[in-house]
């Protein structure tokens, strides 16, 4: 299941893994949005931390969390088709994953902070992800997004990203999950289609950003 947390920081915290700042745009333009607006809903997607809550609740918001990496690898989610033509294949349980992981009970959304998700989901995950966020963000609301430019090398390690109060966003490596997918400009407008707007920021890495309107 989705774990929520409103108004709490009850996140494991860091350990003492090393961290590397970059500068991001993304995170600039929506810090703003989120210190000009109160009480809004947010939607972590990521290993997040009780620095990240705290931050976020002080401003006056509600925070729940969805870690869909670390829940996308679990083996329970893979299923043997018993019919049609996939029969005795091994497919990925889709509906299952997104009602376990991402069912809000009815609740919408004012942000999402996508990070960079998107990339180390299984492929058979991404649009079905993207698509269920579109239904659970509110009309205006926004997301923020990373796509990476490369499958491996410097910057590409699965990370937890910690939030300040400046444009500096804070890396720090937790995990072993490989990069199993790489967008381009096109394919990022591509999984967005249904939503009104975005729009990309440049970077000095090869990390790509973009912010989206619901």
């Amino acid at each position: 299941m989705a774990l929520f947390g409103a108004r709490t920081a009850n996140a494991g915290t860091s350990s003492g893994a090393v961290k590397n700042s970059r500068h991001s745009s993304g995170w600039s333009q929506l810090q703003k949005h989120l210190r000009a607006h109160e009480s809004l809903r947010i939607l972590d997607i990521g290993p997040t931390s009780a620095g990240n809550i705290n931050f976020i609740t002080n401003l006056g918001h509600s925070v729940y969390m969805a870690n869909l990496v670390e829940d996308a690898v679990r083996p329970d989610y893979q299923k043997i088709e018993t019919d049609g033509p996939d029969v005795g294949k091994t497919t990925y349980d889709v509906a299952r994953f997104l009602k376990e992981n991402l069912d809000f009970a009815g609740r919408t959304f004012d942000v999402v902070t996508l990070w960079d998700t998107a990339d180390y989901l299984p492929e058979t995950l991404v649009e079905p992800v993207i698509n269920r966020i579109y239904e659970v963000l509110a009309p205006g609301g926004q997301i923020l997004a990373f796509f990476h430019s490369k499958l491996t090398g410097d910057d590409t390690g699965f990370s937890r990203y910690h939030i300040t109060a400046t444009d500096q966003l804070e890396l720090q490596a937790i995990g072993r999950h490989p990069i199993v997918n790489t967008f381009t400009s096109r394919q990022v407008e591509a999984l967005f289609k249904k939503f009104a707007s975005h729009r990309f920021f440049l970077a000095k890495d090869t990390l790509r950003e973009v912010i989206v309107l619901r």
